[in-house]
């Protein structure tokens, strides 16, 4: 692409705050809902969006990323598209619930059963990105999903290694297809 030509912008959105955000406690693909912390993230998220052309937003399935992109849809006026399976957060198996302390402990190596593998979740993440653009044009997008998938999409984009995200934060990635590039990196947690 050529660094002249308009690119589509695609803002990766982690959902707000939950108790077990809060607790440090590893959710995966387990529902939890937002708190009243992640609701108020939400709403702030969506200020920091206000005046910037995004046209549509869409989610993972999972509540506590739907409901920041309903939040977010409503303050903007923004069409909410249908919520997306290929967003969800990756599956951590059995470590789903343990805290960062006791999963140090049972898991080492950082190998859990019933993990999704990483090269899995990129592939994953990237192509529901790349499927996304590509259904969408060049209309701007936000994409309201997970930390884990965040950073494991922008990595099968861009070649990126994202630190851990703070909830509520944003990665605005410009592209399509094969050519990406990160344009804005997220706070940390």
């Amino acid at each position: 692409m050529h660094p002249l030509t308009p690119s589509p912008r695609t803002a990766l959105v982690r959902h707000g705050e939950t108790d077990w955000n809060r607790d440090g406690r590893l959710q995966g693909r387990t529902d939890i809902p937002l708190n009243d912390t992640g609701r108020a993230q939400a709403l702030a998220l969506a200020g920091t969006f206000a005046g910037q052309g995004w046209a549509a937003i869409t989610s993972s399935p999972l509540s506590r990323a739907r409901e920041t992109a309903r939040i977010v849809a409503a303050h903007l006026g923004l069409d909410l598209l249908p919520a997306e399976e290929d967003l969800v957060e990756r599956d951590f198996g059995v470590a789903e619930g343990g805290d960062r302390e006791e999963l140090g402990v049972r898991f080492p190596t950082g190998e859990r059963p019933g993990q999704e593998p990483w090269a899995d979740l990129v592939a994953r993440g990237a192509g529901a990105v790349r499927r996304l653009r590509a259904e969408h044009g060049d209309l701007p997008l936000l994409v309201v999903a997970h930390g884990t998938f965040i950073r494991a999409t922008v990595d099968g984009l861009t070649g990126v290694e994202l630190p851990r995200l703070a909830n509520a934060t944003a990665v605005l990635l410009e592209g399509s297809g094969g050519d990406w590039r990160l344009a804005r990196q997220p706070q940390e947690a």
